[in-house]
């Protein structure tokens, strides 16, 4: 199943485009308005959930529902490849940073387009997220669509360089364009 995702968001990645004035991108296709990524576990994990993004007029809302993680706080991040393939989810590279922004919290404004938080797990060890962030792009040079998500074994602490002190990955999935 990861290699299908793995190639799904390459073709995805390979489509987008810069935008045109009239809103479409430059293949004609219309500009990006929502795209999910489905969760997979790591390795020796059973975490499992989908994250969808969606523009809105005050940026991107992300909703995530996840669930088979230990209750409690984990953090969640966008990261640099949409490469889930490797047991461990390191093949996704660091978090999402063209900027060159230190690590931080999801509303602080100098911080990582990465950095979405933490996610916070119930006694059953389900969780969801619902958020608009103001510095994720759907689409242009720097859209996450071909990138992926990740959420963590424990809390993102906000400051520690590079990511929080997050631990491994929990599960890991590809960001592709939806459908409407």
């Amino acid at each position: 199943m990861r290699v299908g995702i793995l190639t799904m968001a390459l073709v995805v990645a390979s489509v987008v485009a810069a935008r045109t004035a009239s809103g479409t991108l430059a293949s004609g296709q219309p500009a990006v308005t929502r795209a999910i990524a489905v969760l997979v576990p790591t390795e020796a994990n059973s975490v499992s959930g989908t994250v969808t993004f969606t523009k809105v007029p005050a940026g991107v809302r992300v909703v995530a529902d996840m669930s088979g993680l230990t209750p409690g706080l984990h953090g969640f991040q966008i990261r640099e490849f949409g490469n889930c393939g490797a047991p461990d989810a390191s093949s996704t590279g660091g978090d999402f940073n063209p900027s060159g922004m230190p690590h931080a919290g999801p509303n602080w404004p100098y911080r990582q387009v990465g950095d979405l938080g933490n996610v916070l797990a119930d006694a059953s060890g389900k969780a969801h997220y619902d958020a608009v962030n103001t510095m994720i792009l759907l689409d242009g040079p720097t859209s996450i669509v071909g990138r992926a998500v990740t959420v963590h074994q424990r809390a993102d602490d906000l400051k520690s360089q590079p990511s929080g002190n997050v631990g491994p990955a929990v599960a890991c999935g590809v960001i592709g364009i939806a459908g409407p």
